[in-house]
């Protein structure tokens, strides 16, 4: 008896270590990763990508979902889909320039004129070229979601750059927002973003810079006073799945989940859009302070950030530029 139990137990272990799994009933379960709250936009379109991809397979394709961070931080949950202990992720271009560095391009301050161009650019070639790029990492570069338009927010008020001088300023792991909040004059501190709600409670920063769908569904309206809509930077979600687990899937699954994600991405988008304006509006309820500023001298601030880089390619920042036409 005591044998048999030992069999089970390590059966099941074995299953527990296989990134996805097929079921006695040829279930396949994918375990999607993201690193924001169940309110998020992101969210809520993983949701309708699991029903679509249910009901699309007949039930033989299964995703479960697993928010906030749950599988790791963002460059955590990255470096599994390289492992293959991670099936799906949707993460934020923070991490990714460390994987795919030309992905820095998308990051340029007061590069996207509007969302619209923003998506005709990422689903166009140069989108589509970058993903591809993830192929050399063991990951496949799927579709490009919404995190929204990043805007700061503070403890003290700001109207221009010479607020930011000196000033504590929260930034994602990405060399180019880095480099960008140093021409502004601010003291960017790269953090994962677990530690942003308490160390702005503490004091240990004094700014951070997200969309507005990730100032509310995270409740920054408690550490900080004033939003101020800069919109500097389209944040983009990318949607990206391991190599090995994208390998083992029939190409039925495979037909399945890309038809599947360009329903959901449509969907995503809107939803990021309608929750955007309406947060806006209850992160004032909340008693935060939303401001409009004049963008220019932020603009001629940022303009060289570019230069800095040897990965960004001018020739590909000109095309990007010149598709708002």
């Amino acid at each position: 008896m005591n044998r048999i139990i030992t069999l089970a137990a390590a059966a099941a272990l074995s299953l527990a270590a296989v990134p996805f799994a097929s079921s006695a009933f040829a279930t396949t379960v994918i375990k999607a990763g993201h690193g924001t709250q169940t309110a998020h936009p992101t969210h809520i379109a993983l949701e309708k990508l699991a029903e679509l991809v249910a009901a699309k397979s007949k039930g033989d394709l299964k995703i479960e979902i697993y928010p906030d961070r749950q599988l790791g931080e963002e460059r955590e949950m990255v470096e599994g889909l390289q492992l293959g202990t991670v099936d799906m992720a949707v993460v934020s271009t923070g991490p990714l320039v460390a994987f795919v560095p030309s992905l820095g391009t998308v990051d340029l301050p007061f590069l996207f004129k509007s969302s619209d161009h923003a998506y005709k650019v990422l689903d166009g070639e140069v989108g589509q070229d970058l993903l591809g790029k993830f192929k050399d990492r063991g990951i496949v570069g799927l579709a490009w979601w919404e995190n929204g338009w990043r805007s700061l927010t503070s403890k003290k008020e700001v109207k221009s750059p010479a607020d930011l001088k000196g000033m504590k300023l929260r930034t994602m792991q990405n060399p180019v927002h880095i480099a960008a909040f140093k021409e502004l004059g601010a003291s960017p501190i790269p953090m994962v973003w677990g530690e942003v709600f308490t160390s702005l409670s503490q004091g240990v920063i004094d700014a951070q810079e997200n969309p507005v769908t990730i100032v509310y569904s995270n409740s920054l309206w408690e550490v900080q006073k004033y939003m101020t809509l800069t919109r500097h930077v389209y944040g983009p979600h990318l949607v990206l799945f391991s190599q090995q687990a994208w390998d083992r899937l029939t190409p039925a699954q495979r037909t399945i989940l890309e038809e599947s994600l360009v329903e959901a991405t449509a969907y995503q988008r809107q939803t990021s859009a309608r929750l955007e304006a309406e947060q806006l509006k209850l992160l004032a309820d909340k008693g935060m302070i939303v401001e409009q500023v004049d963008i220019t001298p932020f603009q001629e601030a940022t303009a060289n950030t570019a230069s800095a880089f040897k990965n960004i390619d001018p020739a590909v920042v000109a095309k990007i530029k010149a598709a708002a036409n």
